[in-house]
């Protein structure tokens, strides 16, 4: 099954992968583990992933990542808002970004899984209630499968995050392994 994968730093797998063979190259130690597609594809060997994801982008910026990887998929995922969150841009039109992403996938026949915003360690307050907010209006988005991403890593109880930003390889797990769920094909 091929799934295609749109995204920010999370599903590029920041700080440790990316998808891009030239931004990997920069990375000192790369490790694919640190991609939540990674330890997905462990579980169920039949799922092949094409990601397209980028460290720092917004909702409006991964909307323009679709095309480059929907060819020949199956499913499409969609995974961004944090930096929208964290760049003070309005939620409510990251909402909308994210809607019309979706969209644009169901016109092309794709069912869609669709994951919320993460909890993020090094935010303040103002983050947490932005993200809490964001995630709500994600939840709202219908004829998607929700992928609990934020409570699957709230609920870890351990630190999931070596850096503050991005989870680490066991946050990674923890995505791939329990959060992530296929859509109806």
């Amino acid at each position: 099954m091929k799934i295609a994968v749109v995204g920010d730093s999370i599903s590029a797998g920041s700080p440790l992968w990316d998808p891009d063979p030239d931004v990997r190259a920069r990375i000192p130690a790369p490790d694919e583990r640190s991609q939540w597609q990674w330890w997905a594809a462990r579980s169920d060997p039949r799922l092949e992933f094409r990601t397209r994801a980028a460290y720092g982008k917004r909702t409006d910026e991964i909307a323009a990542f679709l095309d480059g990887v929907v060819e020949g998929a199956d499913v499409l995922v969609v995974q961004g808002g944090i930096n929208d969150v964290a760049q003070r841009r309005s939620v409510e039109d990251a909402a909308r970004n994210l809607a019309a992403i979706v969209e644009r996938g169901r016109a092309l026949g794709l069912p869609v899984a669709l994951a919320d915003v993460l909890p993020w360690p090094a935010g303040d307050d103002r983050a947490a209630r932005e993200i809490d907010r964001l995630n709500e209006l994600v939840h709202a988005i219908e004829g998607v499968t929700h992928l609990p991403f934020h409570d699957t890593l709230a609920a870890a109880g351990f630190a999931w995050s070596d850096d503050g930003d991005h989870p680490s390889v066991e946050g990674h797990r923890l995505l791939g392994e329990r959060a992530f769920r296929l859509p109806a094909v």
